[in-house]
């Protein structure tokens, strides 16, 4: 196909949906959340939610949220936290925070993935919990103390989220110390950032973080789009030296994906942030090779990955080991879907070498149950005949429209 030249406007981010709802949920009142991403991770926590006794009105924008102040109620049936790992770690956090017991579960490769961080700060303030990999019995007694809590990051940043969103209900002021984190610090500004905006003291540290444990304020919250979801549409006018428009994304987002701009920049893409806009403008440019590390960034890094084979020479993309542990193992999954469609890739410890300018053919992609793949893949598949993904459905995981926005996009 020929260049797209497309403004476009990303659906609400995940990251942000999931945070709001569990943060409204402990606020006393009622809360409106405008543009919410209306997806499968973000509906796990709306309705494990609800079993918690929180009133939650998904039916129509904006989403309501009738927090309990705090009162979680016990639930009595399991929380399925579906294949969500962000959902997983948050509701073991307010399952701590509840008198009663609360069994999490989970699907996919979810049981598999790693909820150590969150489970050892739970014990550590009293709580009982049955192990370290879902499905989790916890075992609260209405309250975590707070105090100083010493989080190990080094497998999540989204650990030391789950305890933020809850230290304003705790009994003490909690001052949070960070260990082992690598990268996905904007997350956990991100995290702030909500926490913020409901009402919450939250100041950073050397180490970490002071929570003042005040509560929540219930307001209205607008979600900006999802950096995550944004890569894809400039990943495809790299590809095609095209433009795009990216509307309601700007530099003072906190979402750290968007950072892929700026390597986009780097290989010779022209790229302007004006009026919370950024536009990719790759218009008669001839893609240069990167050596970058994005392990501040590591979904958006499955894109960039797709946009090196574009590229004349060696690429590498460094720091993506949380890559492991995600829906699938994605260092592995891209190289071999790469590889499908006659890339050069190798993984090399927690990087990605990648041989771009070579001869490229379509293939049946295997999406490996994870949506970052199939959508990453999808972008290649713009240039390269022949390409279809075997798993379509797995996008619904955080972009149910999105094999209806690419057509529309690409046939614009």
């Amino acid at each position: 196909m020929g260049p797209i030249d497309a403004t476009v406007r990303p659906p609400g981010s995940k990251s942000e949906t999931i945070r709001a709802l569990a943060v409204a949920a402990l606020t006393d009142g009622r809360s409106h959340l405008y543009g919410p991403l209306d997806a499968d991770d973000p509906r796990a926590m709306a309705d494990a939610l609800e079993h918690f006794g929180v009133g939650v009105g998904t039916s129509s924008e904006p989403w309501s949220v009738d927090g309990r102040g705090g009162r979680l109620l016990a639930p009595s049936v399991d929380l399925d936290a579906n294949e969500s790992g962000l959902s997983a770690r948050i509701l073991l956090a307010l399952a701590g925070s509840l008198d009663g017991v609360t069994r999490i579960v989970g699907r996919g490769r979810l049981p598999e993935r790693p909820m150590r961080g969150i489970v050892e700060v739970l014990r550590s303030q009293g709580v009982e919990v049955s192990g370290h990999q879902l499905p989790i019995e916890v075992t609260g007694r209405g309250h975590l103390w707070g105090g100083r809590i010493a989080v190990d990051c080094s497998e999540s940043s989204q650990f030391a989220t789950a305890v933020m969103l809850v230290a304003p209900t705790m009994h003490e002021p909690c001052t949070l110390e960070l260990h082992g984190l690598t990268g996905s610090a904007d997350y956990l500004e991100g995290t702030a950032s909500i926490m913020s905006r409901f009402g919450a003291t939250v100041e950073r540290t050397v180490t970490g973080y002071e929570i003042a444990n005040e509560g929540y304020l219930a307001s209205d919250v607008v979600i900006e789009p999802d950096a995550s979801a944004a890569v894809y549409p400039m990943a495809i006018a790299a590809i095609t030296g095209g433009r795009v428009v990216i509307d309601g994304l700007g530099e003072r987002s906190w979402q750290p994906d968007l950072r892929v701009a700026g390597v986009l920049a780097q290989m010779g893409c022209r790229v302007d942030w004006e009026n919370n806009r950024v536009t990719v403008d790759a218009q008669g440019v001839d893609l240069r090779p990167v050596d970058v590390d994005m392990s501040e960034a590591p979904d958006g890094a499955l894109a960039l990955a797709v946009v090196c084979l574009f590229a004349d020479g060696a690429s590498r993309i460094s720091g993506l080991g949380s890559l492991r542990h995600k829906e699938s193992d994605r260092l592995e999954a891209i190289r071999e879907e790469m590889t499908r469609i006659g890339g050069e890739v190798r993984v090399e410890d927690d990087a990605l070498a990648i041989s771009g300018g070579g001869v490229l053919e379509g293939a049946v992609i295997e999406a490996h149950g994870d949506h970052r793949i199939a959508m990453a893949m999808a972008t290649a598949g713009v240039a390269v005949a022949g390409t279809s993904v075997a798993e379509p459905r797995v996008v619904n995981k955080t972009w149910p429209g999105y094999w209806a926005f690419l057509d529309a996009l690409t046939s614009a």
